[in-house]
């Protein structure tokens, strides 16, 4: 099994392609871990080297309660295998994760595709009335110490969507949502503590020098479709990407639509 030791935690991989063609990063959404992109990698791999690893707190990572940045996690990974120029392609968190990255480390991210993301320090979102209950909802569960129905409900409110219940959604895509997050139960009882980028993201992405592409499912909660906005406007000549009918998992509901764009954004942009 594939693991790298970092202070504080030990990390778990994966690769496919060669090591000769561009590197992409995938980094996972707090819904899931490395296996959301499962459909996607073999296509990928046909010609660019395709790295993702679980996050701590996720997966099969293993963490303790030490602090710890997502971004020197990522560098020291890449620095492991040898790479030094990477695309990102992040889900949710893991955009965000990709955004700091590229701030911090602008001579190592090539490029950035995120999906359903927010930069790091931007407003508290402003709830609808269906969005706040939904919240509530988890947040009941939680304190409750029903964990695996906090995280069902975390994926029908942010998978799902607001608009959907879990009859309208396909049934496949469900049970594949629903076990991607509830394999995150193993490290409930972690509590590793991120340290955030210094100062965060937001106010400064017309920083970012890099071809980008902004993506969001429009069915997605309310804050995501402004922070989808918000991001085509900040980051200098970024492209955006709709997905009708998909919410906050557009690659896991929808991916061999997902894999068609951004495969031709990667070519147009020679990535």
């Amino acid at each position: 099994m594939p693991e790298l030791e970092v202070a504080g935690a030990t990390l778990y991989y994966e690769t496919e392609g060669r090591v000769s063609d561009p590197a992409l990063l995938l980094i996972h959404a707090g819904l899931a871990s490395l296996r959301m992109w499962d459909p996607l990698v073999p296509e990928l791999a046909t010609d660019h080297y395709v790295i993702r690893y679980d996050t701590r707190g996720y997966g099969s990572t293993v963490s303790t309660e030490a602090a710890y940045s997502n971004r020197t996690d990522a560098i020291d990974l890449l620095d492991h295998l040898g790479i030094v120029r990477v695309t990102v392609i992040g889900c949710s968190r893991g955009g965000s994760i990709g955004i700091d990255l590229a701030l911090e480390y602008p001579d190592r991210i090539v490029g950035l595709v995120t999906i359903g993301s927010a930069p790091g320090g931007c407003p508290p979102p402003q709830l609808s009335a269906r969005e706040d209950e939904l919240f509530a909802a988890i947040s009941a569960a939680f304190e409750e110490g029903d964990l695996e129905r906090a995280h069902d409900l975390e994926v029908e409110a942010w998978a799902f969507g607001p608009s959907r219940t879990p009859a309208d959604v396909a049934p496949s895509f469900a049970a594949t949502a629903y076990a991607l997050h509830r394999a995150n139960l193993a490290r409930a009882d972690e509590n590793p503590r991120a340290i955030p980028l210094d100062p965060p993201a937001f106010g400064r992405l017309d920083a970012l020098d890099l071809p980008a592409l902004i993506m969001v499912g429009d069915l997605d909660i309310g804050a995501e479709l402004r922070h989808y906005d918000y991001l085509l406007d900040a980051i200098p000549g970024a492209d955006g990407c709709q997905f009708a009918g998909a919410a906050h998992l557009p690659s896991v509901e929808y991916p061999d639509e997902f894999e068609a764009v951004v495969r031709g954004w990667l070519a147009d942009k020679r990535l």
